[in-house]
């Protein structure tokens, strides 16, 4: 089985891919309103070189409470991606107080599809959305 999971918490993004037996990972510290390159966390783990995203069986990410915005972005990057694949995408919740990294979140999101007899449809990416324990309000402009 072939996994690609990634998780942002506004200042640290990491991508990690289960492929079969081996685990890949890159992670990264940046500005926290800067959005990381995908496309070289993706090339330090393997894509294209030892894996394609068509191989992928499974997509998560982790819905991380500390920044909103990163787990938007990332839950909308890969929601693209299944789609686009027609592959399941699974969101795995993410406390504050779990400091998981993407290769934790790529071994839940296996363990939960096998766990589910491998049905996609029970990971269907149209229901993969980010969520949030608090009410998000934000202030509207000239208010």
């Amino acid at each position: 089985m072939k996994v690609l999971a990634m998780k942002s918490s506004g200042d640290r993004t990491s991508v990690s891919v289960i492929l079969n037996d081996e685990i890949n990972s890159f992670s990264m510290m940046h500005e926290r309103k800067e959005r990381p390159n995908w496309e070289m966390f993706l090339d330090n783990v393997g894509l294209n070189k030892t894996f394609t995203l068509k191989e992928i069986n499974v997509f998560a990410f982790a819905n991380n409470q500390n920044s909103y915005t990163a787990t938007r972005t990332i839950a909308s990057y890969m929601k693209g991606l299944a789609v686009a694949l027609n592959k399941p995408l699974i969101s795995i919740e993410d406390e504050p107080t779990d400091n998981l990294e993407a290769d934790s979140i790529a071994l839940k999101a296996k363990e939960m599809f096998e766990k589910k007899g491998n049905d996609r449809t029970e990971f269907d990416p149209r229901n993969a959305n980010p969520s949030y324990k608090e009410d998000v309000k934000f202030k509207k402009l000239n208010e």
